[in-house]
């Protein structure tokens, strides 16, 4: 995380793409980083906000380029378990994606809303709001820690 870190906000960017894909990466570690290194809020905000939403929009369209039949097919997943998992997300909708920042499970709400076909600019606003409540309460974390070792 550190080497990443190293190229301010584009490196955060970076991070912060990745981690909104399937990689497990901490991209909070190199925002904490680079905005004690003393980056611009603003900057590092929207580098973290703009990689994580661009990396769950990309979990987005793998989903809607896929196949509810591949999950069976390929993933061995039971069909009325696919068909019970489908049913929940289409009576809940797209505000399903601002939880895109939950850890472990956003990655794939935001692949079931694409494989559900669900409306690209509605999902997208939703993730959003997800991502810029997600490095705001983070930002608020890091400035209340640096608060107290400085």
């Amino acid at each position: 995380m550190e080497a990443l870190a190293e190229y301010g906000c584009w490196g955060l960017f970076l991070a912060a793409f990745l981690a909104a894909t399937i990689l497990p990466l901490p991209s909070e570690a190199v925002f904490s980083i680079v905005w004690c290194s003393g980056a611009n809020t603003y900057a590092v905000l929207t580098a973290a906000i703009l990689g994580n939403t661009l990396g769950a929009m990309t979990c987005y369209a793998l989903g809607y380029l896929g196949k509810t039949d591949w999950l069976t097919k390929y993933c061995g997943m039971d069909e009325s378990k696919v068909e019970k998992v489908k049913n929940w997300i289409q009576k809940r909708g797209i505000w399903l994606g601002f939880f895109s920042f939950t850890p472990g499970i956003g990655d794939f709400i935001v692949m079931a809303l694409g494989l559900m076909r669900s409306p690209f600019w509605g999902v997208l606003a939703w993730v959003v709001l997800g991502k810029m409540v997600r490095y705001l309460v983070w930002l608020a974390i890091t400035y209340e820690t640096f608060s107290l070792f400085n």
